[in-house]
């Protein structure tokens, strides 16, 4: 087969995931969806799962190209992109102790996942896609750490899938937290400290969002930009995840002699300058965030559509139950972080 045939097919195999994904990001943009922190990621891989074992598995080889293109390629230039979404600017305006916090919760939260694992009797790409999704910026980081990995879908998907659960459920939590442990004419400074600790612990970058606007604007705008320094971790957490999971013991990576260098993590760091730097007028920015979001989302849906119920099925309750432990550890070791940095830091 020649190369031009070869780029032929995978267009054409293309098409019905470009239109899934376009479907997947109007569904995101109703109201209902918003209200309740769904982003188009988690719509995407919810409707691929559905179709893709509702779908025949010969007909869904019959887009194998396509599906491949775009966990792979697509994946890396929506990572890369994902980085034009933060500035340096944003870091500056919440000053150190949100990077310190962000820093804190990351470390100690991947770092609990992986300890954890030999309990839990849990694959080593397993955890370390749980952790990682839990401590940086939910699906969006399972996906930029499945390449490093070279984890299965089956594990990306049930990763995922404790994003979103655990995710919503701290979505609807943080609010009434706020309202039990703040009262309502509390200081500035201590909405601030909400914000930060919300940013730094909520999974999901449309989750925090959510969660934030339901207490005030100024949680809603702090927690935002600290989730944005979380997200900026993400490349950093990339270059060192290699040695981190040698350094845990990780079979996986054991058996391989040489270090795995995700050089995509490098074309984040440089969108985030680009942006940092770059005077762009706000229809570029939007128009550049909005091709990322349909990238990450198309490979999403082509993840769900790979993804066998079976195979999910098989790693039972025990990814549910780290991700259940990882969510106490940020909620509350997350908090007691955020409240120490602010009153010492601030």
């Amino acid at each position: 087969m020649s190369i031009k045939t070869l780029y032929t097919r995978t267009a054409i195999h293309m098409l019905p995931i470009t239109l899934m994904a376009w479907v997947c990001m109007k569904l995101s943009a109703l109201p209902i969806m918003q209200e309740y922190g769904f982003s188009a990621l988690t719509i995407a891989i919810v409707i691929g799962i559905l179709l893709g074992n509702i779908v025949p598995v010969q007909y869904v080889m019959m887009f194998s190209e396509g599906l491949q293109f775009s966990k792979a390629r697509l994946l890396r230039i929506g990572i890369v992109l994902y980085g034009f979404r933060i500035t340096l600017l944003q870091l500056v305006s919440v000053g150190w102790v949100a990077l310190l916090v962000d820093g804190l919760v990351v470390a100690s939260t991947f770092s609990l996942a992986m300890m954890l694992r030999k309990r839990f009797h849990l694959e080593d790409n397993t955890a370390a896609l749980i952790g990682s999704g839990s401590a940086i910026c939910g699906a969006a980081a399972v996906l930029a750490t499945q390449p490093v990995l070279k984890a299965k879908e089956s594990d990306i998907s049930v990763s995922v899938a404790t994003v979103v659960v655990f995710g919503t459920l701290a979505m609807f939590a943080y609010p009434i937290m706020a309202r039990v442990i703040l009262p309502s004419d509390a200081s500035g400074m201590a909405w601030f400290g909400w914000g930060i600790y919300t940013g730094a612990t909520v999974h999901e970058v449309a989750q925090v969002a959510a969660a934030g606007s339901a207490v005030n604007a100024t949680v809603a705008d702090v927690a935002v930009i600290s989730k944005m320094v979380r997200v900026m971790l993400l490349a950093p957490f990339l270059l060192m995840l290699p040695w981190l999971m040698k350094r845990f013991g990780a079979v996986s990576m054991q058996a391989n002699e040489g270090i795995v260098i995700p050089w995509f993590a490098f074309g984040f760091l440089v969108m985030v300058g680009v942006n940092s730097f770059l005077s762009l007028s706000p229809d570029v920015s939007r128009m550049i965030i909005d091709l990322d979001t349909f990238l990450l989302t198309a490979a999403m849906f082509a993840l769900g559509m790979t993804t066998r119920w079976q195979s999910v099925k098989q790693a039972g309750v025990k990814p549910l139950l780290l991700a259940g432990i990882l969510m106490i550890w940020l909620v509350v070791g997350g908090g007691v972080i955020s409240y120490v940095a602010c009153q010492f830091l601030s």
